[in-house]
């Protein structure tokens, strides 16, 4: 006969409010690590950037492929925030709210399952979070609802393709302005709108109640500057085949005016739309001002006299924002879907903003808060 208090209490398994703790990454490029391999921009030599190396998107037990093809998850992503936290990423580069099946399968923020693996990024988190402690979701979707990519390579066409003295803006093309018509912006809402509330549905499929965990969103941050802060000019084509950044001055102006403003106030007004209870907003329009693609404030390595990205004054001194590539890339170590992404230096950046709302509970506006790094990390804060 066993004594009262002897018997071991079955060990409670790992799941809703129990054990390690985790933050889960969903979403598309801007938080999947997209251009994390490399700290900065040389067009001398690849080397002087490559942080991380060939295996820096290889997210398989064994870093030595991709789970799902293309979707650039960078061991430097900002899911992994340390500090006892666990870090799961599930976006995708390339992304939309909703799965696409072509060429290249690209999980959605919703349910899909075809039965033989291949999931959207909804039903993988439901999947995960009924056997580990989610606390915090963040999110970063809506930009390849409203034809990101797009948008840039017909900004870099029309750069490369007309003269300084009759430019062709792609401001007023026909193919960028059906992007933010009052009823695609309309459409674009609803559907992040939907995605935020699938989130919700995977966390109650998988046991939570809303107030166990909380939803993160994040805005998209400004890639380039505004016409005034380039270091480049306009006249040739030096902007674009030196510094990989092939926007007029007007575009760029209409870029961080218009386009940008307008899908970030359309992700901010999804949350609204959503009806979550636990959605906190990260701002991210300004995070990186200062330190984006040719801007007059940093420089190429070449540029700025250093030789590598682990010298001390790199983070400062150079991008963080990756080159527009073309199809002269073919051939080198770069991907044409790396242009214009937050790179190393920007997602250890991002990590530090997470790890901040994570740690003080809510959300806020991140922003360079000085030089150097701090833990291996750009300094950054949440205000």
């Amino acid at each position: 006969m066993t004594g009262l208090g002897l018997v071991a209490s079955p060990a409670h398994a790992d799941g809703p409010g129990s054990g390690t703790p985790y933050v889960v990454t969903v979403g598309d490029s801007y938080i999947s690590g997209e251009a994390g391999r490399w700290a900065g921009s040389s067009n001398d030599s690849e080397a002087p950037a490559d942080a991380l190396g060939a295996h820096a998107y290889h997210d398989n037990a064994t870093h030595t492929a991709e789970l799902i093809p293309k979707c650039h998850r960078s061991q430097s992503a900002e899911a992994y925030v340390g500090g006892g936290v666990g870090g799961l990423n599930l976006a995708c580069s390339g992304a939309r709210t909703t799965t696409g099946t072509g060429s290249d399968f690209k999980p959605g923020i919703d349910f899909y399952d075809d039965g033989a693996g291949k999931q959207g990024q909804a039903k993988m988190l439901q999947v995960f979070a009924a056997t580990h402690n989610v606390k915090q979701v963040v999110v970063s979707i809506g930009g390849n609802d409203f034809n990101f990519a797009s948008i840039v390579t017909q900004c870099v066409q029309d750069f490369l393709l007309s003269p300084s003295w009759d430019p062709d803006y792609c401001r007023d093309d026909s193919s960028v302005v059906a992007n933010f018509t009052a009823s695609n912006i309309t459409t674009v809402q609803g559907k992040i709108a939907t995605a935020f509330q699938n989130v919700r549905t995977a966390m109650r499929n998988a046991g939570y109640g809303d107030s166990a965990w909380t939803l993160v969103v994040q805005t998209y941050p400004s890639p380039i500057p505004a016409a005034s802060g380039f270091r480049y000019g306009q006249s040739g084509y030096t902007r674009q085949s030196v510094g990989g950044c092939g926007f007029w001055n007007a575009d760029a102006d209409w870029a961080n005016s218009t386009a940008l403003t307008t899908i970030n106030n359309t992700v901010r007004a999804a949350i609204g739309q959503s009806g979550l209870s636990n959605a906190r907003l990260l701002e991210l329009q300004s995070a990186f001002n200062g330190r984006r693609l040719c801007e007059n404030t940093v420089g190429l390595y070449e540029e700025v006299g250093l030789s590598s990205w682990t010298q001390p004054t790199a983070v400062d001194k150079t991008e963080w924002i990756n080159q527009i590539r073309t199809v002269t890339t073919v051939g080198s170590n770069y991907f044409i879907q790396e242009s214009l992404h937050p790179n190393y230096w920007a997602q250890l950046a991002l990590r530090s903003c997470v790890r901040q709302t994570y740690t003080q509970n809510r959300g806020g506006t991140c922003t360079i808060a000085g030089t150097g790094l701090v833990n291996g990390e750009p300094r950054m804060t949440l205000n």
